[in-house]
Parts: C-alpha cells; structure tokens; sequence
C-alpha cells in the first residue's frame, strides 16, 4: 500500500475513531435513560436509585418481588450501562415464597392459576 494512502486511511480511522467515542451517552444521560426505562417497567413502584459512573450503573432499593432484581439489572445493561452493580435488596418474604415455589416444583409455565396436574388415564395414541 502507498504512504499517501496508509496515511489517509490512518486519519480516516482516527476520525470514526473520535465520532464512536462521542456518540457513548454522558453518565446523566445513561441514568436518565435508565430511570425512563424503569418507569415504563413493572418495577416502578420499586423506586429504585440509580448512580452511573464512568458508564457503571449502580443500583439500589429494596423489592418484594424477586424477579424484580434481575429485570432492573437488564433494563440497565439494555439503556447503554457497560456494567451494572446491583444492590437492590430483596426481602425475606420474596426469598421465602421463591424457595417454597421451587421446593414444591410450582413454575408458572407449568401450571395455570386454579388447575391441579391432571393424571393421563391412558398412553398416547391409543
């Protein structure tokens, strides 16, 4: 390759380089971004904070859901957070029903709201 055309390929670089760079959102925006995100969410009634630093979401609060813990930590990631540092609490009521469901073996996919597991009286296909 050329010097002259090493060297305007360089610059070019550079240039999308420097235009990548200034397209990242600003710490504020990224947290504006966030909280807009988690007020068209379930967990808005949460009220969660939100900190962002260098591009690093932290979060705090408490909730008595959950799942509510891991949907704040993907809107975040969703909304531009490099990384997210989830310190939202969940209580211990949360923790105990999530351990009943799961001792019992209930999952929603599995079960529907006032159907009991039906029994097959007879093997497929026959």
């Amino acid at each position: 390759m050329k010097p002259a055309r090493q060297r305007l390929l360089g610059a070019l670089l550079v240039l999308v380089a420097a235009h990548l760079a200034s397209a990242a959102p600003t710490d504020q925006q990224l947290e504006r971004a966030i909280l807009e995100r988690f007020a068209r969410s379930k967990i808005a009634r949460n009220h969660f904070q939100v900190g962002v630093q260098g591009g690093v979401a932290t979060l705090t609060g408490k909730t008595d859901v959950l799942q509510h813990k891991g949907v704040a930590t993907r809107l975040a990631k969703n909304a531009g957070a490099r990384q997210v540092v989830n310190r939202i609490e969940v209580s211990d009521a949360a923790k105990q029903k999530a351990s009943a469901n799961l001792a019992t073996g209930r999952r929603r996919a599995q079960i529907k709201r006032g159907e009991a597991p039906q029994a097959r009286s007879q093997p497929r296909g026959q």
